[in-house]
């Protein structure tokens, strides 16, 4: 995997490693704040803000779903 060096100043560094759950790199912490679109961490943004866990389990499903049985329909014009 290819890496990049960054510079941050010391608050942001304290800050991010505020934010680091065990086993997770610095860099897995970044993904998990920043990626979007991911249902993972959509889920894992609700649990932390003190959404039921049951309710992230059921928006990623509905989202599963409607990708799953979306149909497209002919138009002729």
């Amino acid at each position: 995997m290819a890496t990049t060096t960054i510079t941050i100043t010391s608050d942001a560094y304290h800050a991010l490693k505020a934010e680091k759950k065990e086993g997770e790199s610095f860099s897995d912490v970044i993904l998990r704040k920043f990626q979007k679109g991911n249902p993972a961490a959509i889920k894992a943004v609700l649990k932390e803000r003190g959404f039921n866990p049951d309710l992230a389990d059921a928006i990623e499903k509905a989202s599963r779903d409607l990708r799953k049985n979306f149909k497209t329909r002919k138009v002729s014009l």
